[in-house]
């Protein structure tokens, strides 16, 4: 009985707000995509930075300079990852113009979600990709300067496409996070989900109901995405059988190449011999 109930009154509301709830979804999933690509690059501009090498030969300025990138870095990374998102929200769209009087200010939700999500997301991927790009093994760090590579060049053709494979299931968890933390941009007056319920619930006076839709489209939205890194990771990681090759595949042409034929024009010896006659 109850649950027929809340059935009914499920399919009043969406008959009636469908279009409140698919506009929510469709902000949710595109503050969410946005937000994670490029805290991922933030995330890996930090992971490059903090893995600069420094020897004892170089100079005191690039010492100097390199440790105060990892200060800076480490202390943007304890900042983000220890305060909440919804704090972050209402200083950058509250706190901000309150502090400068003004001068600097987001007038746009939609810009300011997006900055607020993108930072975010890369204090967390930051930490994930320096995990990945110390993961791998330093024979191959060594090797890429070995021919001349700079530690730039190294990252970007050696480690990172490495790092980036390793670490693809931290950067899909770090997407499905953002897709429900996103609710509390409804802080700044962002449309998303969470405040698409928000307001039908207030104008119907039924939260439950439209609490029990928004649960759905979110795990919808979770499933959904899941399924497409899982399909992602594997076309990435290639075909799973390889076929052994049971033999060098240069061998055949080199057995193929028989030694010049004694007193021709190829024997060399033959050669020096009838030059020393001569």
């Amino acid at each position: 009985m109850v649950l027929t109930k809340l059935l009914k009154d499920i399919a009043k509301i969406w008959t009636k707000y469908k279009w409140s709830y698919i506009n929510g979804i469709r902000n949710t999933i595109l503050l969410a995509f946005i937000g994670t690509v490029l805290g991922c690059i933030i995330g890996f501009v930090c992971g490059i930075l903090q893995t600069i090498p420094v020897s004892k030969k170089d100079h005191p300025i690039k010492k100097a300079a390199v440790y105060a990138i990892r200060g800076i870095v480490r202390a943007y990374v304890e900042i983000f990852r220890g305060t909440p998102m919804v704090l972050q929200a209402v200083f950058f769209y509250y706190g901000l113009s309150y502090l400068t009087n003004g001068a600097l200010n987001f007038t746009d939700p939609w810009t300011c979600s997006i900055f607020v999500v993108s930072i975010n997301t890369g204090a967390y991927m930051a930490e994930t990709v320096r995990g990945g790009i110390l993961a791998i093994e330093r024979g191959q760090t060594e090797g890429a300067k070995a021919i001349g590579m700079s530690h730039v060049q190294t990252m970007l053709y050696v480690i990172l496409p490495q790092t980036l494979r390793n670490i693809l299931p931290q950067i899909g968890n770090n997407y499905i996070i953002n897709i429900k933390d996103t609710s509390v941009m409804f802080m700044i007056s962002f449309t998303e989900l969470f405040a698409a319920h928000r307001s039908v619930a207030g104008a119907t006076y039924q939260y439950f109901p439209s609490a029990a839709i928004e649960m759905v489209a979110y795990l919808c939205l979770t499933l959904a995405s899941s399924v497409i890194l899982r399909l992602w990771e594997k076309k990435l990681a290639g075909k799973s059988s390889y076929e052994l090759a049971t033999a060098d595949q240069l061998s055949p042409t080199a057995g193929t190449l028989n030694s010049p034929q004694k007193g021709s024009n190829f024997d060399e010896r033959h050669i020096e011999t009838k030059g020393g006659q001569n």
